[in-house]
C-alpha cells in the first residue's frame, strides 16, 4: 500500500492492535462493518480561524515579528500546531530551541482565547445529527493537539461526538494514516469504502488516500474547490446540508 508522496513511508506498526494482520480480512467482510465518518475539525467542523490567527499574531507581535492576516493563516494551519508556529516565525527563528518557546507561548495564548471567536459553521451539527440519525458513526480526527482538540469538541458539541483525537506524541500526524486507524479502531470501524473522511484541505484528501477511505471536501472551509479537486476529493460539499445529502446516499450505496 503506497502512501501519498507527500508522505513517503507506510507504518505497518502504526495499525491498532486489534486491527494488525486482519485488516484487510475485515475489508473483505465489510457488509457486515458499520459506516463510519471521520471529520476534520478545523475547518470543517468550526470556524476557528480567528482564535488561532489572534494566538498567532500575539506570539509574533510579542516577539516583534510581522503579523499575518486570517487569509494567510488558512493556508499555514492543516499539518498541526507545530508547524503553524514554524510558519508564521520569520526564518531566522525557526531554529528548534527558538521554537520550542513559540510553540509553548502560542499553545498557552491559545488555550487561554479558543472560544472567543470560533463556532461551528451554520447547519453542521444538524448535518452530524442526520448522518447519525440513519446509524453512521461520526468521530472527529484532527492534527490539532489531543487535548484541545477534545475541549474544543466537547465545549461547542457537547454529547454529539463519542470520539475525538487529535495530536498525540508519537503518532504521525495527518495525512499519515495511523490517527484514522486509530480512531477507527475505537469507533469498532475499520478502513475502506465504508468508511468516509470529511475536510476542508488537501492534506485530508492525502490522509483519506493514505488510509484507504474515500473523502467528501468541505467546501465551506478554508482551503476551497481547487485545491480539494486537484487532491482528489471523492465527493464536494458545497454546505453541510449538502454534505449530510452526499454522505446519507452513499451510506444507502447511491454514491
Amino acid at each position: 500500500m503506497a502512501l501519498h508522496p507527500q508522505q513517503p513511508e507506510y507504518f505497518p506498526a502504526m495499525l491498532p492492535r486489534p486491527l494488525a494482520g486482519k485488516a484487510f480480512y475485515l475489508l473483505e467482510r465489510s457488509d457486515r462493518m458499520p459506516r463510519a465518518v471521520i471529520f476534520d475539525l478545523d475547518g470543517t467542523l468550526l470556524n476557528t480561524i480567528d482564535d488561532l490567527a489572534d494566538a498567532a499574531n500575539w506570539v509574533c507581535a510579542q516577539n516583534g515579528w510581522p503579523l499575518h492576516t486570517p487569509e494567510e493563516y488558512k493556508h499555514f494551519v492543516g499539518r498541526g500546531i507545530p508547524n503553524l508556529c514554524r510558519l508564521f516565525s520569520p526564518e531566522a527563528a525557526r531554529g528548534k530551541e527558538k521554537q520550542a518557546a513559540v510553540l509553548a507561548a502560542f499553545l498557552a495564548r491559545y488555550a487561554a482565547h479558543k472560544q472567543d471567536k470560533t463556532a461551528p459553521y451554520p447547519g453542521i451539527e444538524e448535518a452530524v445529527r442526520a448522518l447519525q440519525n440513519a446509524g453512521i458513526l461520526c468521530g472527529v480526527l484532527s492534527n490539532k493537539d489531543d487535548s484541545l482538540a477534545k475541549a474544543v469538541v466537547a465545549h461547542y458539541f457537547p454529547g454529539l461526538f463519542a470520539h475525538v483525537q487529535g495530536a498525540i506524541a508519537g503518532r504521525p500526524a495527518k495525512p499519515n494514516p495511523a490517527g484514522v486507524y486509530a480512531l477507527l479502531s475505537e469507533m469498532g470501524a475499520v478502513p475502506g469504502p465504508e468508511a468516509m473522511l470529511v475536510g476542508d484541505s488537501d492534506v485530508d484528501v492525502f490522509t483519506g488516500k493514505n488510509a484507504g477511505l474515500p473523502v467528501c471536501g468541505a467546501l465551506w472551509g478554508f482551503r476551497g474547490r481547487e485545491e480539494l479537486a486537484a487532491a482528489g476529493a471523492s465527493l464536494l460539499a458545497q454546505s453541510p446540508a449538502e454534505m449530510a445529502r452526499l454522505l446519507l446516499a452513499w451510506a444507502k450505496g447511491g454514491a
